[in-house]
This record gives C-alpha cells, structure tokens and sequence, in this order.
C-alpha cells in the first residue's frame, strides 16, 4: 500500500524571520513620501541608503551598517539632486558606488567614503542626462563593469557607460507607456520589463528588440513587477481583473500561458518580489503591507510553494534587501530585509533553523562576488559572462571550542587487571553510537538505518559479555567450594 506524501520536504519549510533589537535599529529617519511604487531602500555589506525628505531638492542618506540607534537630524545626507530621489541601486561591483534617479531628469553616480559621510555630499561623480522625463528605475548590470541602466517617466530605456559617461544604447520605441520595473537576467544579456500597457517583455538591448513579450500578462489596472529568474523564468506580481493581487511564473520560450498563477488577496499595495538565486526562493513584501511572505520556486507541481508568512505590527513604506556576502553564514542567515516604517529603519533576519554549528554548504552555494566577470566594451562587443562566484565559507568564523586535554598514562594497563590472550578482542569497546542529527533533507532514512545497526551491534556485545560475565562467576563459586 501508498501513501500520499502530505508533507513536501524543503530544506526551507522553517525558515523564520525575527527583527532585531530596538537598539540595533535606524532611528528617527524621516523617510520619503513621494508617490512612487520604489523600495527607497538600498543595502549592501558595508552601508544601507534610504530616500528622505528633504526641503528643496531631493536627498538621500547613507549610514555604515554599524551606525544604529537614533540618526541626529543634522546628520550629513546626499544631496546634489533638484527634485526628489525616486530610486537608489549600489553598484554590484563596488560596494562605495550608488547611482540615483529623480524627478529632475537625471541620473548621478556617487562615490562614498569607506567611514561614511562626515558633511554633505553634493558633487556626484559623474552627472547622465538624458531623459526628459522623471528617472524612476536604477539598476546596474549584474556581471558588466560600469554598465548601468536607468528608465524614466518618458518611456524610455538608456543604458550607460559611467566610466565614460556615454550613452550606450537608447531604447525609446519599445514601450508604449510608464514603465514600471526592469530586471536584467543571471549573466546580462536580456532584461525583462513589466509596463502600464499590462505587457512583460523580454528585450534584448544590443539588438535593441523585443525577444517576447506577453500582453495583459495581469488583469489589473494597478502596478506590476517582473523579474528574471536564474533558470530564466519569469516571476511576475501583479493584480487581477478584479483588483486581487496574483503572482505568476512563466517560461521564456512560451510566454501564452503562465507555468502557473495563484491569487493572494485582495490588498491595493503593489507587491515588491525579491529574488535569491542560490535558494531559489522569492520574498513578497506588499507596499502598506505589515507581512513578507516567502516561496519557494521548484520544478514540481505547483511550482510556486508557500513557504511560510513574517507578520509584524507596523505597515512597510519600503523595502532593502542584502546581497548573500553581507549574511552572518555562522546564524544561518538565509536573507536580510530592512523594513521602512515612518521613522525608523528596521533590519529582520531570516534563518533556517540548524542544530549544527558547522558551516552549512546546502544553504550558502557559491554566490555572486563582487568582482565584475567583463569590462563594458566587451559586453558592448557582444560578450557575455555568468556572475563570478565565490564562496561564503570564508565568512564563516567556527565557535570557541573547548581545549582538548590528555592524561598521559596508559589506561589498559594500568587500570585493567591483566586478562587473558585472546580476552582482550571479546572486550573491546562497542561501537560509538552518535546522536547528531542528519542536516540536510533526504538523509533521515539513512541516518536511521545506521543507528539500528549500531544498536543491533551493542545489542550482540552485551550478549557476549554477559555469557562472559557468567562463566567467570562460575569459576569463582568452583573455586570457593573448593571444585577447582
């Protein structure tokens, strides 16, 4: 007889997420409140940015991650812009660098300090105009130097060479309204786009074409997102005719019919996808929302696995997300978000639950480094390059353990009474049976089996020694009633 697996195993199915404590928060933040459906957050392992309010321009503040607490009002902000920031992107490939666009058209490019900002940064770097509208989108090329793509309120697509602050490709007839997000795929060479007219599109922006694209890919009037996945799905949220929010999955060769979709609720808040690729697993925060749900992304039926939900009091005005080289590996620390709230920046720590204290290699696979895998003028020429990787394990820092301490004198002599030839091989220690917990998912059974071999094995030493033990008790009667 069969049974039906009623549990799916995942490695992820615990995965909980805590925010820390009030002390290790980002305190009184006066955070932005332009209308407009961006994260206004940006993290990377050595600062965290955040769009505020500021009087008579646009700024944004740029804090050491080790800067917690309450921020003083008068602390020094980034704020050469005009009009307000609309978003924020820290260059991959340079954790000093972050890009920024506004509503006064234009896109800069600022170098921080490695201690922060001690006053006012108001020179950027390098200054790309060329939109004529608002700059609502930034995003760097994942594995090209230099290469950053910004799009505006104009419809309008420009992917830049910041070294030499020239415009590389210009795609201003392929959307036909607002463009809502862009994400470029796992080595470059494509970026999908989700856009008011309800269409995703795949592009190819040195062909400057539409590879595919997939009309009304959601009902709804409100805001969507698509993102490129590492296998080169695509994971979309959006809302459905009746005003319900869904996500979606779709394969890149057929983009008619989604893989699958599956409705959440009825909120109106846009729901911003974050994507890990060495897990696999999408995080869903909705705009307003007070819940990061988590899913899981299999080959399997329904392919879109819900993992488990993260509730707190407070809605979230937006949204920051940690590269997996700036995770504490020894916690199992699996994501980290920075959650806006009106005033304060809060980081919640997502871990998968581990008994081990040893680096744990199915949770951290080789990741994305910070090192760019080519120069702009070789993607330009038509290369393209995976993301160079590297491994977390470096990060991990083992836990004090006790000093190992011998007593140097030799036990089987000195402790046993000498026994006879041939004794010494029935009394031999039994096996060792070890109680450590199996780490990954699929080695339960096995891990089983091997402790009921120990056991039986103990089992026919104890038998052994008993008959043994009885001989011996034998003798020494014999011996006392003189029967020798």
């Amino acid at each position: 007889m069969s049974f039906r697996k009623v549990v799916r195993q995942s490695k992820f199915r615990h995965v909980f997420g805590q925010p820390v404590k009030n002390d290790q928060c980002y305190d009184d933040i006066r955070v932005s409140r332009v209308t407009w459906d961006s994260t206004f957050c940006a993290v990377n392992p050595k600062f965290m940015a955040v769009i505020v309010e500021a009087s008579g321009g646009g700024a944004f503040l740029v804090l050491p991650l080790h800067k917690t607490g309450r921020i003083d009002k008068s602390y020094p902000t980034v704020c050469g812009h005009t009009g307000p920031v609309l978003d924020i992107d820290w260059c991959p490939h340079n954790d000093n660098v972050i890009a920024s666009g506004s509503e006064d058209c234009t896109v800069m490019v600022w170098q921080i300090p490695d201690n922060g900002l001690t006053l006012p940064l108001t020179e950027p770097v390098v200054v790309l105009e060329g939109h004529s509208k608002r700059v609502g989108i930034i995003t760097w090329h994942p594995t090209a130097r230099n290469v950053l793509l910004s799009a505006g309120c104009d419809n309008v697509v420009i992917i830049w060479n910041v070294g030499t602050a020239e415009e590389l490709y210009r795609l201003d007839d392929l959307h036909p309204d607002l463009i809502y997000n862009v994400s470029w795929n796992r080595d470059g060479s494509l970026f999908c786009s989700a856009c008011k007219d309800k269409t995703v599109r795949i592009i190819d922006p040195r062909r400057g074409l539409v590879v595919a694209e997939k009309e009304r890919a959601h009902e709804g009037a409100r805001p969507m997102r698509a993102i490129f996945l590492a296998d080169g799905k695509i994971f979309t949220t959006g809302f459905s005719r009746m005003s319900e929010r869904q996500m979606a999955l779709w394969g890149p060769d057929n983009l008619e019919e989604p893989i699958t979709q599956q409705e959440l609720d009825s909120s109106n808040g846009a729901l911003l996808p974050f994507y890990d690729p060495d897990t696999n697993v999408v995080y869903v925060c909705g705009k307003g929302d007070s819940s990061i749900r988590y899913f899981e992304i299999t080959e399997e039926p329904p392919y879109i696995h819900f993992l488990n939900t993260f509730t707190s009091k407070e809605p979230q005005r937006g949204m920051g997300w940690m590269p997996k080289r700036g995770l504490d590996v020894n916690k199992c620390e699996i994501a980290r978000f920075y959650k806006l709230h009106e005033r304060k920046c809060e980081p919640i720590i997502m871990t998968v639950p581990r008994k081990s204290d040893l680096f744990q290699d199915d949770l951290y696979p080789d990741t994305a480094g910070p090192e760019a895998a080519i120069e702009a003028e070789d993607w330009v020429a038509g290369n393209t390059a995976g993301p160079v990787l590297i491994s977390l394990r470096e990060a991990y820092v083992p836990t004090k353990q006790r000093d190992l301490k011998v007593n140097k004198k030799n036990v089987l002599h000195e402790s046993r009474p000498a026994s006879r030839p041939g004794s010494a091989a029935r009394l031999s220690a039994p096996p060792a049976l070890t109680t450590s917990m199996p780490t990954a998912t699929g080695q339960g059974s096995g891990r089983l089996e091997e402790v009921l071999q120990e056991l039986k094995n103990l089992r026919v030493v104890v038998a052994e020694q008993g008959e043994r033990i009885a001989k011996l008790e034998q003798q020494l009667s014999s011996m006392e009633n003189g029967d020798v």
